[in-house]
């Protein structure tokens, strides 16, 4: 089983295009017009060629939903309190969040993962791989160290090797943890270079006041940590998150196994774009499943070189989005599985 992060990035290969070329044309061959379902046909693409196969199975899906405190929080950047990450988990756990209701709605199991929430959640359904009781303050100190980043990602790393092992075939990724979107923008501010001021939103709901404290925050952890280039695992442990590290884990390991992954909103996102700084190949792995309201998400959107699948001005988090972009993804498997051919139904094709 890969499980290291050396022996994961090495095992990474880009998805195949000539797998992509088989499937358009097998897509052109159905009754309809060359191209009229347009990026739907693009998804069937791009899942055929992270799987290797010209006509993949239906996917099994899994919802991974991890889960950390922040340090960074007690600078006052979010409009709740810090122990509602424990809350949420508790009620992750017990099946009653929006991510819930939607992972059923996709017919996708969900993960629930402590990375590190400040208070431990014991429940049923919560798996704990604990690298803290959360990070250290970003703005005043390396959110964890190196080695701690290092046990995230592979952390997240043994979860997609254990989904794959029981068959999951398509991996959609969600997180909870007051603070991370500071976290999120200061590690994609880094990985990016784009101005805090574009990269910068309310996440829970700060006022203009808030808002404006948060933007100077990540000015002042930028300061402190980042001085030119910043290598990606660098990066990713002075102003990352444990849930932000793991789900990075996740896409690496996932990548390294051609399961392709739906990635959520900006802080999934922002883990996304420190996996493929990590692993260049990984990107053609991932599916961005919609586009945030956050106003980072557009930047890390451009980085990860992806359009959404949907744009529905969520901002909620927990994988939500990636849930409910599933559902497009097997909705592209199924035509290309069941539509019929120009020959197969008798239909004349104008090739057109």
């Amino acid at each position: 089983m890969i499980a290291s992060l050396p022996d994961t990035l090495a095992a990474i290969v880009p998805p195949d295009a000539d797998v992509a070329r088989q499937t358009q044309a097998l897509l052109d061959a159905k009754t309809k017009p060359r191209r009229s379902l347009a990026r739907l046909e693009d998804l069937a693409c791009r899942i055929a060629a992270a799987r290797g196969v010209p006509v993949p199975e239906l996917p099994v899906k899994a919802l991974v939903v991890m889960a950390a405190d922040h340090g960074v929080a007690a600078e006052g950047v979010s409009a709740f309190p810090q122990e509602v990450t424990a809350q949420m988990v508790a009620n992750f756990a017990r099946g009653g969040a929006a991510i819930n209701v939607l992972a059923r709605h996709a017919g996708a199991e969900v993960l629930v993962v402590d990375m590190g929430v400040a208070t431990p959640v014991a429940l049923p359904g919560v798996l704990a791989r604990r690298i803290g009781a959360g990070t250290r303050n970003l703005s005043r100190e390396p959110a964890m160290s190196r080695e701690q980043a290092v046990t995230a990602l592979e952390a997240g790393i043994g979860i997609a090797a254990d989904l794959a092992a029981r068959g999951v075939t398509l991996i959609g990724t969600g997180e909870m943890g007051i603070g991370n979107t500071t976290a999120a923008s200061a590690l994609s501010a880094a990985l990016t270079g784009a101005p805090v001021e574009e990269i910068t939103g309310r996440g829970t709901g700060l006022d203009d006041a808030g808002l404006a404290r948060k933007a100077e925050v990540i000015r002042r952890a930028l300061a402190l940590h980042v001085r030119g280039a910043v290598e990606p695992l660098e990066a990713l442990a002075r102003l990352g998150g444990f849930e932000i590290a793991g789900l990075a884990g996740v896409i690496l390991g996932a990548a390294a196994r051609r399961i392709p992954v739906v990635v959520d909103g900006f802080i999934s996102g922002a883990a996304g774009l420190a996996a493929i700084r990590l692993a260049p190949a990984a990107a053609g792995y991932l599916v961005a499943a919609h586009r945030s309201a956050e106003p980072g998400h557009r930047v890390v959107l451009e980085a990860l070189g992806t359009a959404p699948v949907l744009d529905l001005g969520m901002r909620l988090g927990e994988g939500t989005g990636a849930a409910l972009a599933m559902t497009i993804v097997e909705a592209a498997i199924r035509i290309l599985r069941e539509m019929a051919t120009f020959a197969g139904a008798g239909v004349s094709d104008s090739g057109a």
